[in-house]
């Protein structure tokens, strides 16, 4: 857009460039004498306006051309600059309301039924700008300046109208840009968010705006059973789109090449007739918490010129920070989370969102891009190809203000929360995997399987609060007795919710096999390896001790029934004390000793 026309009302059709030229026309087209008192003031102001706009893209350009080489005294003074300029920006609007408000009211205050007009918003709204935290924007519709801006916001070329709140919601963008900082840090310039109404809907409207009629989705075994149910129940079904859906029971690149090579030789006429194969990840996954080797099956996947989504819901952007990567191969071209979980924390709100590299995600109506994928492969993309125009725009899954805001506050404390939970998660795990009788799935045992994921992509190899046990026997060790076991299930209550979600404050427990994991064949969950008495635990912030005096009373009163020694073979008092010691400090130790030094905090 021409930056000397931007403000006007008829920035598509005027011949001018100057500014006073333009703010004459702009008088004059709403009806003022520019040679009136009134209107030569009007038209000084409104060039000024006209003037300074041009300033501030100048402004812009330097501070993106020049932010990398400035120290960081000059950033701070750079950044202070700007904000106050802000406030007297600001300060210039709230001025104009009061001459504003007073032809308002000789205008609306005498007619009848005023009172259904409500307050017109913009006279005390300003302020709101400055709002210690995002204002609740609780409305479905906009005013908009004038008929070529709302046209132009039509063809999302003006972020300043959001028009309807089932497409855009400040509320909601705040949350979106907040996610994309917290998620690709330093590279946040690159990435755009899009919000939904759930996690669920966020992974629908991703598969919907991807996948067409018969391409292939090679999916992780271990993942929602939500998600395996979409794509097994709706998406490979022939009546639908036909998709192949074919799962990698690993978790390694080389696991996930191997898979790639074999499926586009298995779907050769397909690919050769345009279809595509995109690889589905949820890392760590569910129910097990177990950890996949993101960085090198992104590398696999796009050497072979494939797409890769991956589901971090569990892992969050601090423990499983799958976008910070140098090489842009390692990263994902997709990452969903459901804010439901870890980041809101409290259980009290649905959330999801999609995040991907700006050129995917939207481009202004009518207009194409060059995209550079991470292969280096050149592509155009238009601008009905885009996730929101494709799907967001259409479906109206969009998160409204009360939710955004819901997050956006429950976001604040995320990180702590997930440091105490990895804490309690290591200890409960190393308290279970010492008792004889109990089958511990969890990646940051060092006798796990996935061990060395977890030390490889996770942050500082720590866990996220998630992981599972079972009692079906090992070794020499018989499996405990069904009806005992669900006897002790039922027992688990208060000390841990018998809820079916997770990420929350609360510990919460249950047998994916009976709830959240209930739409897979009996096949289907052994492959996934989740038996009969198999438990998730989704770990909470409480003190960990107390959940193990708890089950120790509740297998007491029932797995001792059938098990006698069950109840006595936990480790000792002090052996518990001292794990949860132990862990607790070397936890705190490792992430203390990470942070950067002072004179990093400095530059």
């Amino acid at each position: 857009m021409n930056t000397s026309t931007q403000l006007s009302p008829l920035r598509k059709t005027t011949k001018h460039e100057q500014a006073e030229a333009l703010a004459v026309e702009q008088a004059k087209h709403f009806g003022i004498d520019p040679n009136s008192e009134y209107g030569m003031s009007l038209v000084e102001l409104a060039t000024t306006l006209y003037k300074a706009n041009n300033k501030t893209h100048d402004l812009w350009a330097i501070t993106v051309e020049g932010l990398s080489d400035l120290d960081k005294s000059d950033r701070i003074a750079w950044f202070n600059a700007k904000r106050f300029l802000s406030f007297q920006i600001a300060k210039i609007l709230d001025n104009l309301q009061n001459p504003m408000r007073a032809t308002y009211q000789s205008i609306a205050t005498n007619n009848g039924n005023f009172a259904s007009k409500g307050a017109y918003p913009i006279f005390d709204n300003v302020a709101a700008i400055f709002s210690a935290s995002p204002v609740i924007t609780r409305t479905a519709t906009y005013l908009f300046a004038c008929t070529e801006w709302i046209e132009d916001a039509f063809n999302g070329k003006e972020p300043l109208h959001d028009i309807y709140s089932r497409l855009l919601n400040p509320t909601s963008i705040a949350l979106a840009n907040h996610m994309v900082d917290l998620e690709a840090g330093e590279r946040a310039n690159q990435y755009l968010a899009w919000n939904f109404n759930s996690g669920m809907a966020a992974i629908d409207g991703l598969l919907s705006h991807l996948l067409g009629y018969e391409d292939i989705v090679l999916a992780s075994r271990n993942i929602y059973g939500g998600s395996y149910q979409l794509l097994e129940d709706w998406f490979a079904k022939p009546s639908n789109l036909n998709v192949a859906v074919e799962w990698v029971d690993g978790y390694s690149g080389d696991d996930f090449a191997k898979r790639l090579d074999e499926v586009a030789e298995k779907y050769a006429d397909r690919i050769a007739n345009g279809k595509r194969i995109y690889v589905y990840l949820e890392s760590p996954c569910n129910p097990h918490g177990y950890v996949l080797d993101v960085a090198a099956i992104s590398y696999a996947s796009h050497t072979r010129g494939w797409d890769v989504i991956v589901d971090s819901t569990v892992g969050t952007p601090m423990l499983h920070p799958v976008l910070k990567r140098d090489d842009v191969m390692e990263r994902p071209d997709y990452v969903i989370h459901s804010y439901t979980k870890e980041l809101a924390g409290s259980g009290t709100t649905t959330a999801g969102v999609v995040i991907g590299r700006n050129e995917t995600m939207f481009i202004p109506k009518g207009e194409s891009v060059p995209f550079t994928k991470p292969n280096g492969d050149e592509v155009t993309i238009e601008w009905n190809n885009s996730l929101f125009w494709n799907v967001y725009y259409i479906k109206g899954a969009f998160l409204d203000a009360d939710k955004a805001f819901e997050v956006l506050n429950g976001m604040k404390t995320y990180e702590m929360r997930v440091v105490q939970k990895t804490i309690n998660t290591l200890t409960l795990a190393k308290i279970f995997d010492a008792h004889p009788d109990i089958n511990v799935s969890c990646p940051a045992l060092p006798d796990s399987d996935n061990y060395l994921h977890c030390q490889k992509n996770m942050y500082l190899g720590l866990p996220a609060a998630l992981f599972t046990i079972d009692m079906e026997g090992n070794g020499n060790r018989a499996p405990i007795n069904r009806e005992v076991f669900k006897q002790f299930f039922d027992m688990l209550e208060p000390a841990i919710g018998m809820q079916v979600s997770l990420g929350q404050t609360n510990t919460v427990a249950l047998c994916p096999a009976l709830t959240t994991h209930s739409e897979l064949s009996d096949s289907a969950l052994s492959e996934a390896g989740i038996k009969p008495t198999t438990m998730r635990l989704s770990i909470g912030l409480e003190d960990p001790r107390m959940f193990i005096a708890h089950i120790i009373e509740a297998a007491t009163l029932s797995i001792d029934n059938k098990h006698p020694e069950f109840s006595q073979s936990f480790p000792c008092a002090e052996q518990i004390d001292d794990i949860y010691l132990q862990t607790y400090t070397q936890v705190h130790d490792k992430i203390v000793r990470n942070q950067p030094s002072f004179n990093t905090l400095r530059r």
